[in-house]
């Protein structure tokens, strides 16, 4: 599992250095295969999934019936767009450019460790995601039930 914030640093060639903390983890439980792909729901933001779950992901999402538009853009964004990562020997991995320039990814970026993968939020996305609040009306039924 993945948890945690932690600012990081694109160099100019694209690649970003995996945390000492998760260092461990990827390399085990990912067999230091990682998938980099969209988040098709909040711009700014690319996913990175461990290699096996990003298979499940990729076989739900795949098994939508083409035939909706909204399927369609959720394959695209999610499976067409994938991109298998290594982590070299200095546990760099390479974002693709074109997912660097549509998220605005650029220098600084912020990774969250989000339980099965991790969120790779432009510095200026993840400012903006964060200094949002939860207004009471958006509290859904199962949030109601946390005690946080």
């Amino acid at each position: 599992m993945f948890q945690g914030e932690t600012a990081i640093t694109v160099d100019d060639k694209g690649r970003l250095t995996i945390p000492t903390s998760y260092r461990e983890t990827v390399a085990d439980a990912c067999k230091n295969r990682l998938v980099v792909t969209y988040n098709p729901f909040d711009t700014g933001c690319l996913w990175i999934f461990p290699y096996a779950e990003w298979e499940q992901v990729r076989d739900q999402v795949n098994a939508l019936p083409s035939v909706k538009a909204v399927h369609r853009a959720l394959q695209m964004k999610l499976v067409g767009a994938a991109a298998i990562v290594e982590p070299d020997g200095a546990a760099r991995i390479l974002l693709p450019s074109s997912q660097r320039a549509a998220a605005g990814i650029e220098k600084k970026a912020v990774l969250l460790g989000m339980g099965n993968k991790f969120e790779l939020w432009s510095e200026q996305a993840h400012l903006a995601k964060i200094r949002q609040t939860i207004g009471e009306d958006e509290i859904s039924d199962d949030m109601a039930d946390l005690r946080l």
